[in-house]
């Protein structure tokens, strides 16, 4: 750990110990509300840890550092005896639901979270664990996300630069994840998939060798936990989405339904995946076959209701609405310029083939910042008429002062530009 990250970190363990000068109490109020007032065993982890990087993010904690407290106070936390914080047992409840039985309460299970981050805090300020450090590699990244013309915000995204210091995971292998989750119906499909997806995937034991098949069964297994959530408490909302994992030297992409991403490579597109819409007529047989159809009303829709055909959630429409993902998985060559998510008020009026050239146009207008540019490409679609939510996440692999030397004409074909997506 460098001088500069050690004082940086001692700095932000002293103020936040003057503020939290003593454990919360049991009539406390919390400082950060949490997402659910009731969760399950399966979702603390997830809830608890969202809490945590939520209080530190807003107290400017650095971003190491609030990943591998929240870690250490999460691991602590599942360590102790939780049975104080069950719900008492519904009597109306039917032998059928034994599953769903332990329930616990949030609001005094956070209480002891932050006692917990507290803990750790005193810990760290006599002496950080060693070693302690930020990854080695660090991408700069710009987002951007409207609400637009629609009553609601039911997009997500999530960044985690720190993916094995959130999640505990010691293997000498950098990764980076990145998400662009689009509700619809509400937004508890996508907040949920945004809170637990990421913590799945810490836990499948294919991810060390085969990123791709543990995406797949992380999407599934987020789905069946979501399934329980919305019976309990009559959710009906569902949520598209597109994640990333980043290491060194390979991209692996995961998706349900019509958000996207895209790969660029010395400044042009690479292929990457094939969006789940019920008129690809690999989807269309898929809900024929099962017995269902798809209409056209307004746009093409999974037995006249939904327009999309893969989805977490929307389970009135299960199976035809399908909850199993397609991913590829690329091998990076260090050309590559970045990586683009978006939802589909996004790729509605964009095509893909054109995020290189306005990326460079938002790039020229900055002189080389990155900072705005996803605003920049957010501003366009709406102004090509897109009236959904949009949200852009930009991760640049590269300095983006230095994509401005890619100039359309003198653009040089890369080997392999058109990669096709590999379905696993």
């Amino acid at each position: 750990m460098s001088c500069t990250e050690q004082g940086d970190a001692g700095k932000f363990l002293e103020r936040l110990l003057e503020e939290f000068l003593n454990p919360l109490g049991t009539e406390d109020p919390l400082p950060v509300t949490p997402l659910s007032r009731k969760v399950t065993m399966q979702e603390v982890k997830g809830e608890s840890l969202d809490l945590g990087l939520r209080l530190l993010s807003a107290r400017n904690a650095p971003s190491w550092l609030g990943a591998a407290m929240c870690n250490a106070a999460v691991t602590e936390l599942l360590e102790d005896d939780l049975s104080p914080h069950y719900c008492p047992k519904d009597p109306e409840q039917q032998p059928e639901d034994e599953q769903e039985a332990v329930l616990l309460q949030s609001e005094p299970l956070q209480r002891l979270f932050i006692n917990k981050l507290r803990e750790v805090c005193l810990a760290w300020q006599k002496q950080l664990p060693s070693p302690m450090s930020s990854s080695s590699r660090t991408h700069s990244c710009s987002v951007h996300a409207i609400r637009n013309t629609r009553r609601k915000m039911e997009d997500r995204h999530i960044i985690l630069r720190e993916f094995n210091q959130l999640l505990g995971l010691q293997d000498g292998v950098d990764r980076e994840y990145y998400a662009v989750f689009d509700g619809h119906g509400g937004v508890d499909a996508a907040t949920y998939v945004a809170t637990h997806l990421h913590i799945i995937l810490s836990q499948q034991e294919a991810l060390k060798s085969d990123a791709a098949t543990a995406f797949k069964s992380t999407f599934t297994q987020t789905d069946d936990m979501f399934k329980i959530k919305a019976k309990r408490e009559r959710l009906r909302s569902g949520s598209t989405g597109v994640a990333a994992l980043l290491t060194s030297d390979r991209l692996t992409v995961s998706w349900l339904g019509d958000s996207q991403a895209v790969l660029v490579r010395q400044g042009e597109p690479v292929t990457l995946m094939d969006p789940h819409k019920p008129e690809r007529e690999d989807e269309k047989k898929r809900i024929e076959d099962l017995g269902g159809c798809i209409a056209f009303m307004g746009c093409w829709r999974v037995n006249g209701t939904y327009a999309v055909s893969r989805a977490i959630g929307d389970f009135d429409q299960k199976p035809y609405v399908s909850n199993e993902a397609d991913c590829s998985s690329i091998q990076l060559n260090g050309h590559e310029d970045y990586i683009l998510l978006a939802c589909d008020g996004f790729f509605d009026v964009v095509r893909p083939g054109d995020v290189p050239e306005l990326v460079l146009e938002a790039l020229r207008e900055t002189g080389g910042s990155g900072d705005d540019v996803a605003q920049a490409l957010v501003a366009h679609a709406k102004a090509a008429g897109s009236s959904d939510n949009i949200t852009v996440l930009l991760v640049f692999l590269k300095d983006p002062q230095q994509l401005l030397t890619y100039e359309t004409s003198s653009r040089a074909e890369p080997e392999g530009a058109t990669a096709a997506a590999t379905g696993i």
